[in-house]
């Protein structure tokens, strides 16, 4: 087995992977514990789209408060990936593992939380290659822009 390319059966059966309704993910998946994301609800979900109501937890913070830049990706991974698999007709047997290949993540204001929203948008996808638009919003002011390019295995 691959350790880049094959997925072992049991990733689809781990406790994060089987979220409760409402939810993107839950406890155990070390991306998603260090984002405290099994606490985001999930505001749309579907045709290309994820939309959470992320919260910004106190170990991410730099010293003035804000969301340390450098745990940025971390959220817009999470999301791209989410986005990618958003659709209803992708069924979680049928989801292949994703590599992020490339990211660039742009900062307009700083994200001072305690709540923001984050929309992912799937821009473009082309065999196995897809491109995610991710926003970070605090109400209608863009705080983050994130463009990504996922692969699958």
């Amino acid at each position: 087995m691959s350790p880049v390319t094959d997925i072992p059966q049991t990733w689809r059966d781990q406790p994060w992977a089987n979220p409760e309704p409402g939810r993107l993910i839950n406890k155990g998946h070390n991306a998603g514990d260090l984002l405290e994301a099994w606490k985001w609800p999930v505001l749309e979900r579907g045709n290309g789209v994820m939309m959470v109501e992320a919260h910004l937890p106190e170990h991410l913070k730099n010293p003035k408060g804000q969301l340390f830049g450098g745990f940025t990706p971390t959220y817009v991974d999470l999301v791209s990936l989410y986005t990618v698999h958003s659709d209803d007709a992708v069924k979680k047997e049928e989801r292949r593992f994703l590599s992020t290949i490339n990211m660039r993540c742009d900062y307009f204001e700083p994200v001072l939380g305690p709540t923001f929203t984050i929309r992912g948008e799937l821009e473009n996808q082309r065999g196995k290659t897809s491109l995610v638009s991710t926003k970070f919003f605090s109400g209608d002011t863009m705080l983050v822009h994130a463009i990504t390019t996922m692969r699958a295995a």
